[in-house]
């Protein structure tokens, strides 16, 4: 069975949507190179074939779009135990599909349900037409396994208000469907039972010919419709992130990363969505917070092409080093919860050492093509 599905559904007016499925159930539908290589040329050519004039991209099963990149396969080629450029080769093709997904002349819509992550972000956020469900959990949790947020994050979390991307970044927080909404990671909310529906009413739709088709105003009419209509299901749901705004606010008004992080630590809460993100603070990589602050002002004025330019060296860095695969094996493959983290505290990670992380390994980015 093939790791990503793909089929051409003829409209009523004879134009086609194209479908993609991501097809790998048993592991969240985590973003492997197979799949990754098996999306770019397939999207190349829906982008230059007349007939197609909407995607829709979804995944197998109810628990999550994406959760992930193939970390495991990353920390195999680290340790010894795959093919050493294995790294290098991934993430360019990552941040080329996302790229091109970010660029992408025709309206892209994901249906973002059940756990969006890492990069699952990628996806969602590199979409015209960002849906969450009522299921939804959306976050970047590197800090978790020495990495930091990746997938065009030095972009989309530098736009969100008042700190609240680099508070996410420190702490993983999760965001479920109305926070998505404030914060403009999603586009619609839609009841996670509309998905037939959605598809059904883009085939019925009327895409027009030629020039007067609006192939984006036809699917803002169909999206604006179904989420009207899923009012109820987001009804009972809170937004912890919006809820918890000012206090953010606040405690991202530091000057260093190290009195963020004290200031995070050091709130009494009984909130259950902020205690849990302390936690993650708490017991986070030491090297990955302060690449989270070096990351996000670095690329603060950066256009989407430097971001994958930057991101592209940073991440090859990361794999060099061995902190992000200390935090993969903890978390993922020997499962002990107990990472081993080279530094104790954000504190004692040397300048001397970020700089080398931080410096790229080419003089000219593999990825130096993208416009």
């Amino acid at each position: 069975m093939s790791c990503v599905l793909f089929e051409e559904h003829t409209t009523q007016d004879g134009h086609v949507i194209g479908e993609i499925t991501l097809n790998a159930e048993r592991s969240l539908n985590a973003l492997t190179l197979e799949m990754i290589d098996a999306l770019l040329p397939r999207l190349t050519q829906w982008q230059e074939d007349e007939r197609v004039v909407a995607i829709l991209l979804d995944s197998a099963g109810e628990k999550a779009f994406c959760a992930g990149g193939d970390v495991v396969n990353l920390y195999k080629a680290i340790t010894g135990d795959g093919e050493p450029d294995f790294p290098e080769r991934f993430f360019e093709r990552e941040y080329r599909l996302d790229y091109l997904m970010h660029t992408f002349a025709k309206p892209i819509i994901c249906w973002g349900h059940g756990i969006v992550m890492g990069g699952g972000m990628g996806l969602l956020s590199a979409s015209s037409h960002r849906i969450v469900t009522e299921t939804s959990r959306l976050a970047m949790p590197e800090v978790t396994i020495g990495l930091y947020p990746d997938v065009g994050a030095s972009w989309f979390l530098n736009r969100l208000p008042n700190g609240t991307g680099r508070f996410l970044a420190m702490t993983g927080g999760q965001i479920n469907a109305p926070d998505a909404l404030h914060l403009g990671l999603a586009d619609r909310a839609i009841a996670s039972h509309h998905r037939e529906a959605l598809a059904q009413a883009l085939l019925d739709a009327r895409w027009g010919e030629g020039e007067k088709t609006d192939a984006h105003g036809v699917v803002n009419r169909v999206l604006r419709e179904l989420e009207q209509a899923s009012q109820a299901a987001f009804a009972e749901l809170e937004a912890p992130v919006y809820k918890a705004s000012s206090l953010i606010r606040e405690l991202m008004d530091h000057d260093t990363v190290e009195q963020q992080v004290a200031a995070v630590l050091g709130v009494d809460s009984d909130d259950q969505w902020f205690s849990k993100a302390q936690r993650t603070l708490a017991h986070g990589s030491p090297i990955s917070l302060r690449l989270i602050d070096e990351q996000l002002k670095r690329a603060r004025h950066m256009s989407l092409a430097e971001v994958f330019q930057f991101e592209l060296a940073l991440s090859v860095q990361c794999c060099r080093h061995e902190e992000f695969p200390e935090g993969v094996r903890a978390l993922l493959v020997d499962k002990d919860g107990q990472p081993r983290w080279r530094f104790p505290d954000v504190a004692a990670v040397p300048p001397s050492f970020m700089e080398e992380l931080l410096t790229s390994p080419w003089e000219t980015s593999p990825l130096a093509d993208l416009q």
